[in-house]
């Protein structure tokens, strides 16, 4: 049997994500996540936009290629917002999370929803 691997996916920018993956023991290679760039004068240059969170249906493209990794058959995604859903298939599972926010779209699209993290880690431990 093999162990469950956790990536995170967003939207936002990998330099934020890293210390949060860092503190969960998520190694920065499970990281899909947008790049700011800058200039050689340390000038905002825009963003990498060949990451693949980086435009519409990126979460998919995301779930396509941890799905072609080996030994990466089943895939939960959870996520709160449209762009997660997005990833609903290929995703095999879509948890919505509403513990910030309740969408009624991820609320009615998801597999299983939940509005407290404690419910989810209890029924996944």
């Amino acid at each position: 049997m093999g162990s469950t691997q956790v990536y995170l996916v967003t939207g936002g920018f990998y330099d934020i994500v890293v210390p949060v993956a860092e503190a969960l023991g998520i190694p920065v290679a499970n990281i899909f996540a947008n790049r700011i760039l800058f200039d050689d004068a340390g000038a905002y240059a825009g963003f990498d936009e060949s990451a693949l969170t980086s435009r519409t249906g990126g979460k998919a493209e995301v779930v396509h290629a941890v799905k072609a990794r080996p030994g990466h058959g089943v895939v939960a995604m959870i996520g709160d917002g449209a762009t997660d859903m997005e990833a609903r298939p290929p995703a095999d599972v879509f948890v919505g999370f509403g513990g910030n926010a309740i969408r009624a779209a991820v609320r009615d699209g998801a597999d299983w929803f939940v509005t407290d993290f404690d419910e989810l880690t209890a029924a996944l431990s």
